[in-house]
């Protein structure tokens, strides 16, 4: 590990991966063809890439192999402004990948390697109490928690050890056909209870709540203390508290590539809501953080500065 330069207020954890992807649509991944990459990817790492961007201090806690792809994810987390002190290195493993195909229907086909390359050695060791002794804010996503133990028992300590007062925000980000309905929420349930911010897309609102709905499972959580910002895509969002209920509409932009939208999203909600914005300007920024995040080829490629971000906004009057 390189050198500690700071430490960062805001924190992830997780899968460094690069994308190889194919260079056009229903090509499937069986068949011999083109691809395009590598493009550096990874949920939490889009989502901490995109909180540098936007202009905070943050840092990422995670595993590359020593290889080309590695360097490819680490020179543009450096580049962006995260601290990559408490990323390792792994000489005797290769760096993650995804590779994936994309559908005229819109849905996305993914092979990963990940498990056995140097992403899925993270282990609670990796995390240094030291580090999160400044951190304001710490991002959990439930793929992290479901790749294998030592990975979710790394997400564990990590959230144990985020100081009194600091913000847990969580993204399920977990699809039901890899485990079953009961083994993702026990997975989820020990930073779920401790999440002060909950990010469920479609469906996963009502899975976590075992209700008929994503709106009833959102106020469920809300009723017992958490912000809810449901993810509704190109629709925008819907926020539940104790208090409140409100959707933010989304906004009307060119689709190149929807992967990583909801990462920068949950980036955008983390700043809007470390700055002290009201709720509703804090879902309106994430919506268009996530709005510009789709607007280029590859996971990370689209996610926005700040400046691209106010520029939008500006653009766009709130209704």
């Amino acid at each position: 590990m390189e050198a500690r330069s700071r430490y960062p207020e805001v924190i992830s954890i997780g899968n460094m991966l690069v994308e190889i992807m194919r260079t056009g649509l229903d090509q499937p991944l069986d068949r011999a063809g083109d691809f395009t990459g590598p493009y550096p990817s990874g949920d939490t790492p889009i989502y901490i890439d995109t909180v540098a961007r936007l202009g905070h201090s943050c840092g990422f806690i995670g595993a590359v192999g020593q290889d080309s792809f590695g360097d490819c994810l680490m020179n543009r987390l450096r580049d962006d402004g995260v601290d990559t002190s408490e990323v390792r290195v792994l000489p005797d493993r290769t760096t993650g990948v995804a590779f994936v195909a994309y559908f005229s229907g819109g849905n996305r086909r993914f092979i990963y390697h990940w498990k056995d390359a140097a992403a899925g050695q993270v282990a609670p060791e990796y995390i240094d109490p030291s580090y999160l002794m400044n951190a304001r804010w710490l991002h959990i996503t439930g793929c992290n928690l479901a790749v294998n133990a030592s990975a979710r028992d790394a997400c564990y300590r990590a959230v144990d050890l985020l100081p009194e007062g600091a913000t847990l925000s969580f993204d399920p980000n977990i699809r039901p056909e890899i485990l079953s309905v009961d083994e993702i929420i026990e997975l989820c349930k020990p930073v779920l209870e401790r999440a002060n911010v909950f990010l469920p897309s479609s469906g996963e609102g009502r899975m976590f709540a075992g209700t008929a709905d994503d709106e009833a499972g959102c106020r469920w959580f809300a009723e017992r203390g958490k912000t809810v910002v449901l993810k509704q895509g190109a629709e925008g969002c819907r926020v539940f508290t104790s208090a409140t209920e409100f959707h933010a509409p989304g906004f009307s932009v060119t689709e190149v590539d929807p992967t990583g939208a909801g990462d920068s999203f949950c980036a955008g909600f983390t700043v809007g809501m470390l700055e002290g914005m009201s709720l509703p300007d804090a879902a309106r920024f994430a919506n268009a953080t996530g709005a510009l995040a789709v607007t280029k080829q590859g996971p990370m490629e689209g996610a926005p500065w700040r400046a691209d971000v106010d520029a939008f906004l500006a653009h766009h009057p709130s209704r």
